[in-house]
């Protein structure tokens, strides 16, 4: 029996054309650790900018503020060397995943998401499932009446 096969890269156009944009024609990227699967940073592409990254090998994003490409550790150092690029479900979010050299953020930590913590509210397991304490007398008990 032959080996599975990966499906065939698509061409760019056709990853284009499936893409969901914003109004100014952009999309977030998610930068991914390969190796941990920590988040590393979020940041913005357009068509160009996803183009240069499937292209090169090499993280590239769009920055808002300036109105350019820029490739991540161009000037730092700190590159992002792509192992993996996955559109969400909806394709409008891709998903970089990359070797990381030095700190994601541009404040200098690992990741961006190192700053604050957010404790979130934590359900009981029966609030997750949806079970009420009215409902646990409706169980059989195997009691016969």
């Amino acid at each position: 029996m032959p080996e599975p096969q990966d499906p065939p890269p698509e061409d760019f156009e056709s990853i284009a054309q499936r893409l969901r944009r914003d109004p100014a024609g952009l999309f977030p990227a998610v930068a991914q650790d390969s190796t941990s699967g920590d988040v590393l940073m979020v940041a913005w592409m357009n068509d160009e900018a996803l183009r240069l990254t499937l292209t090169t090998g090499r993280a590239t994003y769009f920055s808002r503020s300036r109105q350019s490409l820029w490739t991540k550790g161009e000037t730092s150092g700190h590159v992002q060397y792509v192992r993996e690029v996955r559109l969400d479900c909806d394709a409008d979010t891709v998903l970089v995943k990359v070797d990381q050299v030095g700190p994601a953020c541009h404040t200098g930590t690992r990741t961006c998401f190192d700053a604050d913590l957010l404790d979130p509210l934590v359900l009981s397991t029966d609030d997750r499932i949806g079970t009420r304490d009215s409902d646990k007398g409706d169980r059989d008990t195997g009691d016969s009446e």
